[in-house]
Order: C-alpha cells, then structure tokens, then sequence
C-alpha cells in the first residue's frame, strides 16, 4: 500500500461531526457478541479496558454484558465527551492509549473495535499483556468495507473520485489486503507478544445505502476526513450523486467482520 497516512491521524479523525459518525457507522453483526460470549472472554463481573471506544458503537454491548469495570480509553477529546455523555457508567480516558495511566494486570478483557491498526502493533500489545491478569484476554475485531474478494460495483464506479488520495492505514477500499483480514499478520502479532489466539472469525455481510446513508457514511471516513473542506465536500457529493444516478437510490457495500481473540499465556 503507498501513500499512507500516518498513524497520528487517528487521534483526531473521527470527532469532527460525532453525531453523525454515531449514527452513520453501521453496528457490528451480532456474531461479534455471540463470539466474545462463547469464548467467555466477555462475561459479566469482569474489568474491562477498551482502546480506541470512540462514540461507543462496541461499548455499550460491552457495557450490557455486565462488567465489574469498564474502562474507555479515546485519543480524540471530542468523541471522549460524546461517550461520556451517552454513556455516563463508564470510565473515559480522553488519551491515546500510550499516554493513558492504567493499573498493571487490572483487566480480565481488553478490546478493540476497528481502531488498533491506529496503534503499533507490537509495543501496543505487549503493554495490553501487561494490563491483563493472568488468563485475561484480547479481542481485536474490525468491520471492514471494500475487501477485494468479492465484487463491489459501487467501490468500482467511485474510484475515480479519490485517485492521488492518501489511503488509511485500515487498507479498507484499496488493492491491498486490509488491516483486519490480513490473518497471517494479526495471528503473528499475537503470538509474537505473548497471546495463544484461537481461530479467527471472519464474516461477510452486506450494507445496503440510499444516497444520503453515503453521504453520511463516507463523511466518517479518515481517507475524507483528512481532505481540505472543499475537497472533502466534493468528493461527498460526487459519491452520492453516483448512487442516486448510476445505482437508481440503492447501494449494496460489501462488508466483512473480522474477530480476533487470545488469551493471555
């Protein structure tokens, strides 16, 4: 992948609009819980730290599992104070996770939902084995568009209005594999830092969008959000407009989820 962006950005991509980017991101597919569940990685009495929470789309299932302790760590200080307003039973870290002072060997659960391929990936993992108890867990799952395994009309008719565009480290949209379905890479990482990880998950699902849900979802996106105004805003319009003329009103994205859980050996 070339001309990617760097990490840092993650720390304030997301938090121009949270209103919007709460409720333009679709909700993580129910095997996502199911999984964690299953596993007894996610269980209710635990202590649990999530990096990267954002406006919370993932913790508030964390939270409804029932946890001795939840705590969110969130870099972007204007999605730190959404989450704590919609969910104000929890504990907000408004720091990148390697600034956030957490208690060595305090959590039984950590998580990351579609946020740790903002962090580096083997220092960010061996600090989550040290703030893990004994037989304490991780869970990295992300909920990735564009994948190149299957067809995507609408990823094809779109792609001219983003060339010389600077490309997120996710990969999700480009010819590369992305962040989350790269199996052999994440089970390494994993393994490399102390965790034996189980099987991986990985699920394909579809998301069906009018014009507007584009709009609105593309708007969350840190390959737009990093534009200039009056790029940004073109290339919005130029993404619905493709949707409302090419596609008759309807867009079906391809979408895969992917889930990753270890325990801590």
């Amino acid at each position: 992948m070339t001309n990617v962006f760097d990490k840092s950005f993650g720390r304030q991509a997301f938090g121009l609009d949270p209103a919007n980017y709460h409720a333009a991101r679709p909700p993580y597919p129910d095997i996502v819980w199911t999984t964690l569940r299953e596993r007894a990685v996610m269980r209710a009495g635990i202590d649990i730290l999530e990096i990267g929470a954002g406006t919370g789309l993932a913790t508030q299932h964390l939270l409804a599992a029932g946890p001795r302790r939840l705590v969110a760590v969130e870099p972007d200080v204007r999605l730190a104070e959404f989450l704590g307003e919609f969910l104000p039973d929890i504990e907000v870290i408004g720091l990148p996770f390697e600034d956030a002072v957490l208690p060595r060997a305090g959590f039984d659960l950590t998580v990351s939902a579609t946020a740790f391929h903002w962090l580096d990936a083997l220092p960010s993992l061996r600090r989550i084995h040290e703030l893990l108890r004994p037989g304490g867990s991780v869970a990295l799952f992300w909920n990735t568009f564009g994948d190149v395994g299957r067809s995507d009309a609408f990823h094809e008719a779109t792609k001219h209005l983003f060339v010389g565009h600077q490309v997120s480290p996710s990969g999700g949209g480009t010819m590369d594999l992305p962040y989350g379905l790269d199996v052999t890479a994440r089970l390494n990482d994993l393994s490399t830092t102390g965790f034996a990880p189980d099987e991986p998950v990985i699920f394909p699902w579809t998301l069906t969008l009018g014009p507007i849900d584009v709009r609105r979802l593309y708007a969350t996106y840190s390959n737009i959000t990093i534009l200039p105004v009056d790029e940004r805003e073109r290339v919005l319009d130029g993404l619905a407009d493709v949707a409302e003329r090419e596609f008759g009103g309807t867009v079906s994205r391809n979408a895969t989820t992917s889930i990753y859980t270890a325990s801590r050996a």
